[in-house]
């Protein structure tokens, strides 16, 4: 369990306010709101360097408890949170609840999503990134970031200022443990490991740019202190156990990355292909060799009810069959055809029906089956996938969308027209997952429903329609 905070009693200036000098933080949890029952108390140093953040680290509490916490440093106490241990690694347990949930550009739309995220009752948020957005799009914009696209600590640091003084997500942070990964806003659109999209930017100098993003995103984030970034590296992919229930992953498919296919050496940057001979590079890769290897060996090794494997983006295909071919965009999946060949294969040795890929970035909600030779009707489905729409960033127009459906039989739903995020609940004998929806753009009162309802059944690969 890692509680989460900073100190900045004027989050603008320069260390939130603060000197620039070390400041003891008291950290209290309990079973009641009292702080009365199962009591527990301690103290870390919220240190300038780390903006005076602050990551403790609660170690041999009880399984499967829910717990209210609190700061306190000087004359100053912090509103409450909650949070839970996880049940024990063999415990038996009957259901596990989370909102999967990604893309949040907070010029586009008001983060009305979170107010409901916290009202559920939930085990966890999954936040599969973008949690912020280093652009901007003026045509777009109903509220402003203040600031030009960051590229130095401090404006990273601002950044996060920016969406955390939102209060409807500080109210999601509050209400519920969160388990995160990210994407590529987080530091810059479609970066590639070292590779920038920007031609004039060295690899040493993009390097510079995603250490101070790093950073930054490490002191916002309620991620463990054991992942503290050592310049431009920082380890976020992760293993999460549930009882004998679920095993999570999240995976990171931006820092090990290979450059995107039939792009200028040493340039990130995705864009739409209909051929290129680099596709058949066996050597391209998502996740990176030795993360590749990692998750291998963890679903190989895995024997929990359900296997849960969270990235960034879709996995299942989503080009679009054009009279010059077939269209797709080289970011995504559909990039990397050997490299989701290999995760294919991966998935293929596990006991059908068991694995549920979740993902974001498309800004689109989706459910797909995914075969082990992806893309070929005959294959078996060994897979099934959810990948959320954003919380507020805009989507794809209907035709596009339409003609991905009418190209990919195996996306059996997909709407960029509408913002939102996606309920799981899991228990022994299914997955359902929830598609809740709300119109673009996002507004304070936004009225949210449900889009669509699907069934994954424990056992069976794929996702049937929830009528």
């Amino acid at each position: 369990m890692v509680l989460w905070t900073r100190l900045a009693p004027s989050p603008r200036e320069p260390l939130g306010g603060l000197p620039d000098a070390p400041i003891a933080v008291r950290w209290e949890l309990a079973e009641d709101e009292g702080f009365s029952i199962e009591r527990r108390t301690g103290v870390v140093w919220a240190r300038p360097e780390h903006a005076h953040s602050v990551h403790a680290e609660v170690t041999g509490l009880p399984s499967d408890r829910r717990y209210f916490y609190r700061f306190h440093a000087g004359e100053a106490t912090s509103p409450l949170g909650r949070t839970r241990t996880a049940p024990a690694p063999e415990a038996g347990v009957g259901r596990l609840r989370i909102a999967l949930a990604s893309c949040q550009h907070y010029e586009q739309g008001e983060f009305t999503l979170h107010r409901e995220i916290a009202a559920r009752d939930l085990d966890l948020v999954l936040f599969v990134g973008d949690y912020l957005y280093e652009s901007s799009n003026a045509r777009l914009r109903i509220r402003s970031h203040e600031a030009a696209q960051p590229t130095t600590l401090d404006g990273f640091r601002q950044r996060h200022v920016t969406y955390k003084l939102d209060a409807a997500l500080r109210a999601a942070h509050a209400a519920h443990p969160w388990v995160l990964t990210w994407d590529d806003h987080e530091v810059e659109n479609d970066y590639a490991a070292d590779a920038s999209r920007d031609p004039s930017r060295s690899a040493a100098a993009f390097l510079q740019l995603r250490a101070a993003a790093y950073k930054a995103y490490f002191e916002h984030m309620p991620v463990s202190p054991h992942s503290a970034p050592v310049g431009a590296q920082m380890r976020i992919h992760a293993h999460y156990r549930w009882g004998r229930l679920a095993d999570l992953w999240t995976l990171d498919n931006r820092q090990y990355r290979s450059l995107q296919p039939c792009n200028a050496p040493g340039v990130a940057g995705g864009r739409i292909l209909t051929q290129c001979e680099t596709l058949e590079d066996e050597s391209a890769t998502v996740f990176g060799a030795a993360q590749e290897h990692w998750i291998g060996e963890q679903l190989a090794a895995s024997r929990r009810g359900w296997r849960l494997l969270a990235q960034g983006t879709q996995i299942a295909p989503s080009g679009i069959d054009t009279p010059l071919g077939r269209s797709l965009f080289s970011d995504g999946w559909d990039g990397y055809p050997k490299a989701r060949a290999r995760l294919m294969r991966a998935i293929a040795g596990q006991p059908q029906g068991n694995v549920v890929c979740l993902g974001g970035d498309v800004h689109r909600h989706v459910a797909a089956r995914l075969r082990a030779d992806v893309g070929d009707p005959r294959s078996p489905v060994v897979a099934s996938e959810f990948a959320t729409s954003s919380l507020t960033s805009r989507g794809l127009s209907d035709t596009a969308t339409a003609l991905m459906r009418s190209s990919n039989p195996d996306l059996l739903h997909a709407r960029s027209d509408e913002r939102g995020y996606v309920l799981l609940d899991l228990t022994p004998q299914r997955l359902h997952a929830e598609l809740r929806a709300t119109a673009f753009p996002v507004v304070a009162d936004a009225r949210v429903h449900t889009q669509a309802a699907f069934v994954v059944e424990a056992g069976r690969a794929g996702p049937q329609r929830d009528a």
